[in-house]
């Protein structure tokens, strides 16, 4: 009595690659999402970090013109009136050269603005020191930024609420 068996070839039954697909389907539906919130979390970084950039650059500015470091005006009460004066400096009342004081290098970007056809400095809102904390508007100065974007961070507060 002769058996004969037969002996397995190399490559896959259609069984198992339907389950490996499966398989590494189920698995990019984990990955896909988990590398948006990654991305997410670096955007809200990197608003964090602007933000306290630019707000402790008009923080200086208004410092240097109550020391009397920036000339004063009448209707002025010590805020740039722009972004870029903050980059382009001003001139210094009490170094006898009148070497220009500089505030920021650059002006970062408002990472959650799309509009990238913007300029640095109008990727941001502008609050003026005239007005409200609650509806922020702009105006003769720059007294505080925030960011543009109808989004909420993954703390659940709206980035305009930065």
């Amino acid at each position: 009595m002769a058996a004969t068996l037969r002996t397995r070839t190399g490559g896959f039954t259609l069984i198992e690659l339907l389950v490996t697909l499966a398989i590494l389907g189920l698995l990019g539906t984990l990955v896909i999402p988990a590398a948006q919130v990654t991305i997410q979390r670096r955007q809200e970084q990197d608003l964090r970090y602007a933000l306290h950039e630019i707000r402790e650059a008009i923080d200086a500015y208004k410092q240097a013109y109550d020391d009397g470091r920036i000339a004063k005006t009448l209707a002025s009460n010590g805020y740039p009136k722009t972004l870029e004066v903050l980059v382009d400096g001003v001139p210094d009342l009490r170094n006898p050269k009148r070497s220009k004081i500089y505030f920021l290098r650059r002006v970062p970007r408002d990472p959650f603005n799309p509009d990238t056809a913007l300029s640095e400095a109008a990727s941001w809102g502008k609050r003026s020191y005239a007005s409200e904390a609650d509806e922020p508007k702009e105006g003769e100065d720059v007294y505080d930024v925030y960011s543009t974007s109808e989004r909420v961070g993954l703390n659940g507060i709206p980035y305009r609420k930065w």
